[in-house]
């Protein structure tokens, strides 16, 4: 589905938090919690993983919904993906996913 690519280029349909809340998985909440809270270090609940897609209606998590500056910076420009937004190839901040994840840029040109 192509609206599960997130303003990033990141596929949401592959991401932890997504899967939790699709199949209501618990025991995944738990792990995702558990070691996003060691990578962010910040106190991350089970609770807080439940999401259903960054460009879709429904819950999202926290950072996606309010503190994701991709996210916000894509509302804003009223754009459908970072792909679409004529500043990507100078943009840092989607930059630092892009080198991270060869594939959100592919996401992005497809």
């Amino acid at each position: 589905m192509r609206n599960m690519i997130a303003y990033c280029g990141l596929d949401c349909g592959k991401c932890d938090a997504y899967l939790a809340t699709i199949n209501d998985d618990q025991a995944l909440r738990e792990k995702t919690a558990k070691r996003w809270a060691e990578l962010n270090h910040a106190p991350i609940l089970p609770e807080h993983i439940n999401c259903e897609g960054c460009r879709v209606d429904g819950i999202k998590t926290v950072f996606c919904d309010s503190l994701c500056g991709i996210r916000q910076c894509a509302l804003k420009k009223d754009v459908t993906t970072c792909g679409d937004c004529p500043d990507m190839e100078k943009c840092q901040t989607v930059g630092e996913i892009i080198s991270h994840s060869p594939e959100a840029l592919e996401n992005l040109k497809g």
